[in-house]
């Protein structure tokens, strides 16, 4: 478990998408009387072979080189099926997560070309109209919890941990203006906002 950073048993519940009666049913040893299905999981949740499981978990006794051959390709032909099981089902849900993704984005995908094409006909289009069009994206990113560090204009305290200085240099809590927006996941930071220092403005 400390090999691949896993911290606890619950972690390594989580890790496998395994119950915790699983996971203490391999710390008795009693892997030999487990599905396949959730022993797979563990074994790739903690990087080793089937076979490594079973050996180290299970009470298990083959003596006999012929027997253990067998078990060794049972188990084998055992994870080629769950493992080609699971990349199908890895496909399936990575083609629902697009279907979701593009009924989300329906109307910018339909509507955007039109009015981007109107915009290069005509120079003089208001650029105020694009604003409704963005509304899609917003409540997509909004769905997958995506939120924006500080919006574009904004002026406020320097913190290198969230933002990047287009030009010079600034120290933490000098007042700096938003140019590109960042964003940040939850506790995670995807990108920092981009920003300049504001002229003439005093140390916070």
């Amino acid at each position: 478990m400390q090999d691949v950073g896993i911290s606890s048993f619950k972690a390594l519940s989580r890790a496998a998408q395994v119950s915790s009666w699983q996971v203490e049913q391999l710390r008795r040893g009693q892997a030999d009387q487990m599905r396949a299905e959730p022993l797979y999981r563990l074994s790739q949740a903690l990087q080793v072979s089937l076979t490594e499981l079973l050996d180290h978990f299970s009470g298990l006794q083959m003596p006999q080189q012929a027997s253990s051959g067998a078990a060794e390709s049972h188990l084998q032909q055992e994870y080629d099926r769950l493992k080609a099981r699971m990349e199908q089902q890895q496909q399936l849900l990575q083609h629902e997560f697009q279907q979701n993704c593009l009924r989300s984005l329906e109307s910018w995908l339909i509507q955007f070309p039109t009015l981007a094409y109107a915009a290069q006909q005509n120079p003089q289009f208001p650029a105020k109209n694009f604003l409704p069009f963005i509304r899609p994206l917003e409540q997509l990113l909004q769905a997958w919890g995506v939120e924006a560090i500080a919006p574009v204009g904004a002026e406020v305290p320097y913190d290198p941990q969230m933002h990047q200085l287009l030009e010079g240099s600034a120290e933490k809590g000098d007042r700096v203006k938003v140019r590109y927006r960042g964003y940040r996941q939850g506790e995670k930071l995807l990108y920092r906002a981009q920003v300049s220092r504001v002229s003439g403005a005093a140390n916070a």
